[in-house]
């Protein structure tokens, strides 16, 4: 699958690279400072652009596109355990750990049910 990231040097953004290159994903990372990314690899490319507003952009094109939308993020290490709503949030979630985030967008981009759509994640 071809997967964008925006953000890609941020935290969760370079834990959805890394994880999407290691399952076999072309990646497309969209950065403002692209010295700033840690991953490489002959399945990443490489867009330098501002974010303002990529999700407003999003929603009035024609590509398929999923928000996640996490709480409070900590730097916990990944478990896979976490609780997803299409559409909403889970009650009283109140953290995820960046890299159970990164897995949950994953996760997200291969459920054609969350396609144009936020998703809510949190423990």
């Amino acid at each position: 699958m071809r997967i964008t990231v925006f953000g890609a040097t941020g935290g969760v953004g370079g834990d959805v690279v890394r994880q999407a290159l290691e399952a076999g994903h072309e990646v497309t990372a969209v950065v403002r400072d692209p010295a700033a990314l840690k991953a490489g690899g002959e399945r990443l490319e490489v867009a330098r652009a501002d974010l303002a507003g990529a999700e407003a952009l999003l929603a009035r094109s024609g590509t398929e596109w999923t928000a996640v939308r996490p709480p409070r993020l900590t730097d916990d290490p990944l478990t896979g355990t976490y609780r997803r709503v299409t559409g909403g949030n889970p009650r009283a979630g109140r953290s995820l750990s960046r890299a159970d985030t990164a897995h949950a967008m994953l996760g997200a981009v291969e459920d054609p049910g969350t396609v144009r759509r936020g998703v809510g994640v949190a423990y």
